[in-house]
C-alpha cells in the first residue's frame, strides 16, 4: 500500500524522506524549514545534502538547542526590544556552549554551523511574536511552477536526531506527511515568506562573539588545550561518580590502581564492546570488574534503562563472587557457573556479560564455548524495541595461553573478526597467518628455534591486537598491556 504519510520509526523516516528528496531533485534551488526546534544532531545529518543547494533558510520558533543556541523563555524578549534580545540569546548561547558535555564531534559541529552562517550558507531567524510549533520543510526547483512543483513535508518532526529517525532514541512519536501537488508547495512558501518577514535575523557577528569567548576560540592558552586534550581523550571516565569507584564498602581503600584499571576498562568497553581484564594474581580482578559493570549501569540508559548483567564463573569462585556483588551493591545481576550456560533462557536481556577464568574456553567446538558464544553474540533486546551489541568482559591473568585460533576465538565473543574497530581490522585474516605461524612452529625439529618462532607470534599478536583490547596491572606500576 503506498502512503504519503510516514513517522519516525522503521524505514520511512523523515531523515530517509529528506534524503530521497535531495538525491533525486538535483537542481533544487531553495531549502525553506520552519521549526520549532533545531539540534545540531538533526542539522549535521541533513549537512551533506545541502551543498549544492543555494538558498537555504531556516526558522525556528520555540528553542535551539546548546550546541546552537537556546530561544526558550525569549519571545517577550523578542517582542519588547530586538536588541535586548539577542543580547539575551548571546548569552545564554555562551552558557549553553561551556556548560555542554564536550566531544570533539558537539564542537565540530559548532564551528561548522558558525562557519556556515558566516559564509551565508544558511540563514537563520526567530520569529520574535510567535512561539511557532509548525513544522515545514519545503523544496523548490529552479524554475519552480505548476510543471516543477517540488514538494513539502508537514507534520510533527523537529530538525532533531530523534524526530529524523536517525537515532535509536526516539523520545516521541511523529507523524508526517510528503506533498508534492503545486498548490501545496505554494501555499507552503507563501506562509514561510510571511513568517521569514515578521522574523528577527540571527547575524553572524552574535555567533562568532559568542565563539569567541568560548573554548572554540583558536587563542588557547597552554593550559586550556591541555584541559581540552584530556577532555576528548577521556571522556565521560573523568567524570565524578558516587555510584562507582568512589563509593566503596567498608573496609575497601580507595586504590588508585584499582580506579585506573575501571576507567580504562569502561573505555574500552564504549570503544571496542569488549576486553580483557588481565592483572596479576592477587590484584583483586573480581573487584574491578564488579566496579566497571556498577559503573556501567549507571551510564548504560539509566533510569530509564537499567541494565542486566550476567556473570559466568568457575563453581570455585561461585561464593565469592556473590560476597564481591552483595558488597558492592550491584543490581540486576545474575552469577552461573561455567556448565550452565546453555540454561540460560533469554540472554537478549543481558547487557554486560563477565567471563572470569575465560582462558579456560579454549575453541570454538567445545559445547560450553558454543553456548558462550551464542550468548555473547545475541543482540541486547531493549524494552523500547531497539537492539544494541553486549558488552563482554572476560577476566583472565592469561590471556595469552592458548593457541591463536583459540584467542581469536575469545577476540570473536564482542568484535567482528571480518570488520573490528581495532588498528588491525580483518583479524581473522590475521589470526589466520598466525595459526599456520604456530604449526609451522609445532613441526620445527630445533626446539629453540621453535621456542624463538612461538615467542615471536606471539609478540606479534600482544603488540598488534591484544595492546588494544586489555587492561593490566601490575604490583608494581598501572600499565596498558
Amino acid at each position: 500500500m503506498s502512503t504519503r504519510f510516514f513517522t519516525n520509526v522503521g524505514e520511512q523516516t523523515l531523515f530517509r524522506k529528506l534524503k530521497g528528496v535531495f538525491e533525486s531533485n538535483p537542481d533544487l534551488q531553495w531549502f525553506d524549514a520552519v521549526v520549532g526546534y533545531l539540534r545540531a544532531s538533526g542539522y549535521f545529518a541533513i549537512r551533506p545534502y545541502l551543498e549544492k543547494i543555494p538558498q537555504i533558510r531556516i526558522l525556528v520558533g520555540i528553542n535551539v538547542d546548546a550546541i546552537m543556541a537556546d530561544y526558550h523563555k525569549r519571545g517577550l524578549l523578542f517582542l519588547a526590544d530586538p536588541t535586548k534580545a539577542l543580547e539575551e540569546f548571546k548569552t545564554e548561547l555562551r552558557q549553553d556552549i561551556q556548560t555542554a558535555a564536550y566531544s570533539r564531534e558537539v564542537e565540530a559541529g559548532i564551528l561548522q554551523f558558525v562557519e556556515d552562517v558566516l559564509t551565508k550558507r544558511i540563514e537563520l531567524r526567530a520569529h520574535p511574536t510567535k512561539r511557532l510549533h509548525a513544522k515545514l520543510y519545503i523544496f523548490r526547483p529552479k524554475g519552480f511552477n505548476e510543471h516543477k512543483p517540488g514538494a513539502v513535508i508537514t507534520g510533527s518532526s523537529n530538525l532533531t536526531a530523534a524526530d529524523l529517525g536517525t537515532t535509536e532514541e526516539v523520545s516521541n512519536y511523529e507523524f508526517n506527511v510528503l506533498l508534492h501537488d503545486y498548490d501545496d508547495v505554494k501555499f507552503a512558501t507563501e506562509e514561510f515568506e510571511r513568517l521569514w518577514t515578521e522574523s528577527v535575523p540571527i547575524l553572524p557577528k552574535a555567533l562568532t562573539e559568542v565563539r569567541d569567548s568560548t573554548y572554540l576560540t583558536s587563542d588557547l592558552t597552554p593550559q586550556e588545550l591541555y584541559w581540552k586534550l584530556l577532555t576528548e581523550y577521556f571522556g565521560a571516565s573523568i567524570e565524578y561518580d558516587p555510584n562507582a569507584v568512589t563509593d566503596l564498602p567498608d573496609g575497601f581503600k580507595r586504590l588508585a590502581y584499582q580506579i585506573d584499571a575501571v576507567n580504562s576498562g569502561y573505555r574500552l568497553l564504549e570503544k571496542h564492546n569488549g576486553f580483557f581484564l588481565a592483572d596479576v594474581v592477587g590484584l583483586d580482578k573480581t573487584v574491578i570488574a564488579v566496579l566497571i559493570a556498577k559503573k556501567f549501569y549507571f551510564h548504560n540508559g539509566f533510569p530509564s534503562h537499567r541494565s542486566n548483567t550476567l556473570i559466568v564463573v568457575p563453581p570455585a569462585l561461585e561464593d565469592n563472587w556473590e560476597w564481591t556483588k552483595e558488597k558492592f551493591r550491584l543490581d540486576n545481576v545474575k552469577i552461573i557457573t561455567n556448565g550452565s550456560i546453555h540454561k540460560v533462557r533469554h540472554p537478549e536481556k543481558f547487557d554486560l556479560v563477565i567471563v572470569d577464568e575465560a582462558h579456560k574456553f579454549r575453541n570454538d567446538t567445545a559445547e560450553a564455548f558454543d553456548d558462550l558464544q551464542r550468548l555473547c553474540k545475541t543482540p541486547v533486546q531493549r524494552s523500547d524495541g531497539t537492539t544494541a551489541a553486549k558488552k563482554v568482559i572476560l577476566v583472565s591473568a592469561t590471556p595469552l595461553n592458548n593457541k591463536p585460533g583459540d584467542l581469536a576465538n575469545q577476540i570473536a565473543l564482542f568484535q567482528d573478526l571480518r570488520d573490528s574497530t581495532l588498528a588491525v581490522a580483518n583479524l581473522r585474516h590475521f589470526f589466520a597467518q598466525r595459526e599456520q605461524e604456530y604449526r609451522d612452529a609445532k613441526r620445527q625439529p630445533d626446539i629453540e628455534k621453535a621456542r624463538q618462532q612461538v615467542k615471536d607470534i606471539y609478540t606479534r599478536i600482544r603488540t598488534e591486537v591484544i595492546s588494544e583490547i586489555t587492561v593490566r596491572r601490575t604490583r608494581l606500576a598501572p600499565q596498558q598491556a
